[in-house]
């Protein structure tokens, strides 16, 4: 039995500016996501963790090496946790974006043939990568607790494929940043432990 964890990053400048950042560079995190990490972190210390996967972006990847002091494990990038590719909305206000395009976000978990014909990567291909590194995590560390640091579609895409949600839940479901999705292996199979996790002050914050 082990636990593979999903972290969504800690807040970064996008969050606090709403734009879709994508995977544009040198978007970093801010004061409060560096607090967040390491708060996190300090969390994290007790869980024994293994292994740490990151994605490549800075905000994540910043969050990873955080957390990487507190559980003394070296994070290692693996593209399969990236950002969505966000094609012409990459760079956009949110208030600019629903202006031009009506609820984006939710067309994104309804298949909508608008996020294609924008070079927007689909959920469908977004959870095919994230199903396909959970699978090496169960194979390859089999009975330990794997961190994996990423973005917020990504976990969601993971939760989507443990739960039965519509599009309108995925939409409505908040990751907030710096907190834990936790899920439990056992006999080959995933369970949802927690959604949301994190250092008990934050809860009565907002997600970012």
């Amino acid at each position: 039995m082990g636990l593979i964890i999903f972290l969504r990053h800690g807040q970064a400048r996008n969050n606090t500016e709403r734009v879709l950042a994508g995977r544009s560079p040198g978007i970093p995190l801010t004061e409060t996501g560096v607090k967040q990490a390491n708060d996190i972190g300090m969390f994290l210390k007790s869980f024994n963790i293994s292994h740490i996967y990151t994605s490549p972006i800075e905000r994540a990847k910043n969050t990873a090496e955080i957390v990487g002091k507190y559980t003394q494990v070296t994070p290692t990038v693996d593209e399969r946790l990236y950002e969505l590719e966000m094609g012409r909305f990459s760079g956009m206000a949110y208030d600019e974006l629903f202006a031009k395009h009506g609820n984006v976000f939710l067309k994104f978990y309804q298949g909508d043939p608008t996020i294609e014909e924008n070079g927007v990567e689909t959920f469908h291909q977004v959870k095919r990568r994230v199903l396909d590194i959970v699978d090496h995590t169960k194979d390859a560390h089999s009975g330990k607790n794997v961190l994996l640091v990423t973005h917020m579609d990504p976990i969601k895409a993971m939760i989507s494929n443990v739960l039965s949600l519509n599009a309108r839940s995925l939409f409505e479901l908040i990751i907030a940043n710096a907190s834990l999705t936790v899920f439990r292996e056992e006999e080959g199979k995933l369970s949802l432990s927690a959604i949301n996790a994190m250092n008990s002050e934050r809860y009565t914050q907002g997600p970012f």
